[in-house]
């Protein structure tokens, strides 16, 4: 993921609402939104170099999601990011530990953001900007690729839309997530005042900066947007796209999640 919207604990339906673009180069081969045959009750997109997810839910009560880091000068790193999702979402031990065990291995995984939820807290954690893991505060949040919060205007942007989808209508039991997936498709370009600085130079932060990015070689590849409801049941919706924002197709699964107590 390079960008993140999610409201938690502020909404009487909802325990979480997460809206959330993943971008990526175009040819990397990825496969969408589907159950993980090898994992039962497990269901999320997949990269299929690496193995890992930038988002997944388990039935077992259980959510991972990931950003970047951006540092354009630095080397890969021996782990990829990917695992972070999957193999907390795999696993079984409460999401302190294992954000622990994370924020401990350091560089051994590629500058992050990571979200993680065990059914009861969800936990924020980086190994850039000195962040420790946290639990996450009551409101409404945005990650991108750089801190925790950090005022970028695609995320502020994304946050206004999340908190309005909230308050209104589309909230209701029966959810419309079309405002939602209108506001992951925003192309809006701030100006180059409001731009954060981050090593890439002028032109890149112009090409990054909406919350959709278009592009032939590389933009945003799936929009994402995860319920988890207070009383266990959830549901994640993915938009999938090619290059120059070609619609591939939508999917839309729902769990009952089991030993949630958000």
């Amino acid at each position: 993921m390079c960008l993140i919207s999610f409201a938690w604990n502020t909404h009487p339906e909802y325990a979480l609402a997460l809206a959330a673009n993943r971008d990526e180069f175009h040819e990397r081969p990825s496969a969408a939104l589907a159950p993980w045959p090898e994992a039962p009750g497990v269901i999320g997109g997949r990269d299929l170099r690496e193995g890992g997810s930038w988002l997944a839910l388990s039935a077992h009560a259980r959510l991972a999601a990931v950003t970047n880091v951006r540092e354009p000068q630095r080397a890969a790193a021996p782990r990829s990011r990917g695992a972070l999702v999957r193999d907390f979402v795999t696993g079984s031990g409460p999401a302190g530990v294992y954000a622990a065990q994370i924020h401990a291995a350091g560089d051994a995984y590629g500058p992050h953001n990571l979200l993680l939820w065990d059914g009861s807290q969800l936990l924020f954690l980086s190994n850039r900007n000195g962040a420790q893991p946290r639990p996450v505060a009551p409101g409404i949040h945005g990650i991108s690729n750089g801190p925790y919060d950090a005022p970028w205007p695609k995320t502020v942007r994304l946050n206004a839309q999340l908190a309005q989808w909230l308050a209104g209508p589309g909230a209701a039991s029966d959810p419309d997530l079309e405002p939602l997936l209108q506001a992951l498709a925003d192309e809006h370009r701030p100006a180059d005042a409001e731009l954060p600085q981050t090593g890439v130079g002028a032109e890149m932060e112009r090409l990054l900066a909406p919350a959709f990015i278009r592009g032939d070689r590389y933009g945003t590849r799936a929009s994402s947007v995860l319920l988890l409801r207070h009383d266990g049941r959830a549901l994640l919706f993915e938009r999938s796209f090619g290059p120059d924002k070609r619609h591939l197709g939508d999917v839309r699964l729902e769990l009952h999640l089991s030993g949630a107590g958000a």
